[in-house]
């Protein structure tokens, strides 16, 4: 079984990283602050002016470790890709299967996500009572699963999953708990208040840790099923990250939220209206996230017990072995 990496998140202004011998060094104002192991880090997120050296950059690249940029806000600005793994003969796999019959797989994975979207809603009613807005919400997701499964075009598909997705954030607000917090539905690029941010930049930063690990298996992440091929996006990523939305990052944030770990104090609003953590409160939300990947679950598919960081990797090798032909289907991750 693969190790889990560790990531390494870099926040701090005019940090420098480079390679010495076997180890990466990051060094602030010139003064050394860390120095890790190099063969135990699996992916560096560099946030605003932060520095890397050619050597550390040759060697992310011909070790694939996955190397990204973001603007301090947390927008992704680009990342670092290496010498493509993998056989030529599964990528073309994956583009004929994009072509030609991308619904199989699209449909799985949104039933996964409907499917834990639905989970947490009824999580609140089982921790908290009755609720007839989550009831109702949880009503429609039934019957977006229904729909499902009969849907035998993309645009079906994709119609199904974006109401499902307004049935679902119509009624989150609700499970918020801190009056402190308001939430009237997604909205982003940018996002308008605290609980859009969080949501923003965790999802932002798992997809580029999903395209790390489909790269690794020899997969492109740019060409997906569910979502359309577009310059700069890698569509394959964000198939697979529908399936980890509600079970991972939503039940993060709201935890980190109703347990008062994440004040509204720990927010700034710029003058074009922009929400965005304070510095100090991103490093405790990545602290917070890399727990959550350490923490150990049973693959409800291949029945291993499994650190959650290391899902991103069991999916993409799953993706593969259907694509090659082992698998008769793609099994979406879902928690039973």
């Amino acid at each position: 079984m693969r190790k889990l990496q560790n990531t390494l998140y870099i926040t701090t202004q005019g940090s420098y990283l480079h390679k010495e011998r076997e180890t990466l060094v990051v060094e602030q104002e010139r003064k050394k602050v860390a120095q890790l192991p190099v063969h135990s880090i699996g992916h560096i997120f560099c946030f605003g002016n932060v520095l890397v050296s050619p050597f550390l950059l040759g060697f992310c690249g011909e070790n694939n470790v996955n190397l990204a940029f973001f603007t301090e806000n947390g927008r992704f600005l680009g990342r670092l890709q290496g010498r493509q793994s993998g056989n030529v003969l599964l990528r073309r796999a994956q583009y004929r299967v994009s072509e030609q019959n991308p619904v199989p797989i699209a449909r799985n994975i949104i039933a996964a996500k409907i499917q834990a979207s639905k989970r947490v809603l009824q999580r609140q009613i089982r921790n908290y009572g009755e609720n007839a807005a989550i009831q109702s919400a949880v009503d429609a997701l039934n019957i977006s699963l229904r729909q499902l499964k009969g849907a035998a075009e993309l645009d079906v598909v994709r119609g199904i999953e974006g109401d499902a997705a307004s049935r679902y954030f119509a009624v989150f607000g609700r499970l918020i708990r801190q009056k402190e917090f308001s939430f009237d539905g997604r909205n982003r690029r940018p996002p308008r208040d605290p609980v859009n941010a969080l949501l923003s930049l965790l999802y932002s930063i798992l997809g580029k840790e999903i395209s790390g690990a489909l790269q690794s298996v020899g997969l492109d992440p740019q060409v997906g099923f569910l979502h359309a091929d577009r310059p700069g996006r890698d569509s394959l990523a964000q198939d697979i990250l529908e399936e980890f939305r509600a079970w991972w990052i939503d039940r993060l944030v709201l935890s980190l939220v109703n347990r008062k770990q994440i004040q509204i104090s720990d927010f700034v609003t710029e003058a074009s209206g922009a929400v965005q953590l304070k510095d100090d409160s991103r490093k405790h939300l990545f602290q917070a996230l890399q727990a959550k990947k350490q923490e150990k679950i049973i693959h409800p598919y291949i029945q291993e017990e499994i650190e959650i960081g290391l899902l991103p990797h069991i999916q993409a090798l799953l993706l593969a072995r259907h694509l090659r032909g082992d698998l008769a289907q793609y099994p979406p991750f879902l928690m039973r």
